[in-house]
């Protein structure tokens, strides 16, 4: 009497279990399309999201756009997530863009350490203004800013305008949070890496 039950019992676990690795196999032959569409729409997203974010540029420092159009690359980076309790991190996908082109995709990641908490978006845009300090980043599997090169933050006035200390640097940033540019912020050791999408 109990061997029959046992029996059923077991089965019903075979049946079950041949089930879920079925789907579970089928979910992965068709999970090549659909990640060559999410990539593609990965690149879409992050192509206008750049759009958007040299607009806002534009419209927050208008001196900032004679920049952009002088740099020998842009890379931006609409949209750089920051989160924290004491210990903290960020990270965010960006495309560069040489001669009004996108050319290559890259991921920043950074930590921090200190008396902080919350969670906070912001855009980061890095000038190339010398074909050379291009030429070193595109070359570099790996950058980190400050410690491969140094990054000035540019300075903005009052009215929008650009210290004339900032223009004369080989790469150029400026960090955006909703409110606007930031001022006197540091981005010192954040690591940049080619994202293949």
């Amino acid at each position: 009497m109990n061997k029959i039950p046992s029996t059923w019992r077991r089965t019903t676990l075979a049946a079950v279990a041949l089930g879920v690795s079925s789907v579970l196999f089928a979910g992965c032959t068709t999970s090549g399309s659909k990640s060559t569409a999410t990539q593609a729409e990965k690149r879409q997203e992050i192509n206008a999201a750049t759009n958007a974010t040299l607009t806002r540029l534009y419209e927050a420092s208008p001196q900032s756009k004679q920049l952009v159009q002088r740099a020998r690359g842009v890379l931006v980076f609409p949209s750089v997530l920051s989160a924290s309790f004491i210990v903290g991190g960020q990270s965010g996908s960006g495309v560069l863009r040489v001669n009004g082109q996108d050319t290559s995709y890259y991921s920043i990641s950074g930590g921090s350490i200190g008396f902080q908490a919350g969670a906070q978006s912001k855009a980061m845009v890095l000038l190339f203004m010398t074909d050379e300090a291009l030429a070193k980043f595109r070359a570099s599997s790996g950058w980190t800013i400050g410690a491969d090169a140094t990054v000035a933050v540019a300075t903005i006035g009052a009215n929008g305008a650009i210290d004339s200390n900032s223009v004369q640097q080989p790469i150029v940033s400026f960090v955006m949070n909703n409110s606007g540019l930031m001022a006197g912020v540091s981005i010192d050791g954040n690591k940049i890496s080619p994202l293949v999408l």
